[in-house]
């Protein structure tokens, strides 16, 4: 069982568990591919900023419902936003990507972005873009190509803090609750304070096997 599939897990803790997974986007231009080092985490049907609040159901949100696994992607504006459903099929909770450390393809990361090494990643909107996720990838499976989690590698994360989910206004608690995660130290982290990127970008190991069954 992979670890997002235990539904015995509450979701924040898969949110935590997701940082330092290496997410991978198969295209025909080539494989762009970057460690997790931001997540967010949203409760269903009793969070307020949640888009499954009090179990609302539209086509939009069709894949929200199905299996742990799934993916959920939805349009911000002109960006994608990369959501992972985590809990049993008709439990709407799901994880937001919110940033990665861009790994393999950087060069099309480039093409796609245009921007610097460090801001090519440093957002939901912006990882998106640079490894090519469409509208396309909602409702497949995050073991399966194109897009994946490698199960092979992993890296750790020294420290993870967490604070409140960001851009999310007037929803009473919900809007101060503690259910985002970061890498600490890491330059790819959205909205992060320059002063505190580390020498070895927050993590505690180098890349490591993680086969599971």
């Amino acid at each position: 069982m992979r670890f997002w599939e235990d539904t015995h897990k509450p979701t924040q803790e898969i949110a935590e568990e997701l940082l330092g997974c290496l997410i991978v986007k198969e295209t025909p231009e080539g494989i762009a591919s970057g460690w997790i080092v931001e997540t967010e985490a949203y409760l269903g049907e009793i969070d307020r900023a949640a888009h499954s609040y009090q179990r609302k159901q539209t086509p939009r949100l069709h894949s929200m419902y199905q299996k742990p696994g799934t993916i959920y992607i939805y349009q911000m504006h002109t960006h994608y936003m990369l959501n992972l459903v985590v809990q049993e099929k008709d439990i709407p909770e799901a994880i937001l990507i919110r940033a990665l450390e861009p790994e393999d393809g950087i060069h099309l990361m480039l093409d796609r972005r245009n921007r610097p090494i460090t801001e090519l990643t440093d957002g939901p909107g912006k990882l998106t873009r640079a490894l090519d996720v469409t509208k396309a990838d909602d409702g497949t499976d995050i073991s399966e190509p194109p897009l994946y989690i490698d199960l092979e590698k992993k890296r750790v994360p020294r420290e993870i803090v967490t604070s409140p989910r960001i851009g999310i206004p007037n929803k009473g608690e919900w809007t101060e609750a503690p259910l985002r995660y970061t890498v600490k130290g890491n330059p790819f982290v959205s909205r992060r304070r320059k002063a505190e990127d580390s020498v070895d970008k927050g993590w505690l190991s180098a890349v490591n096997a993680s086969k599971e069954s």
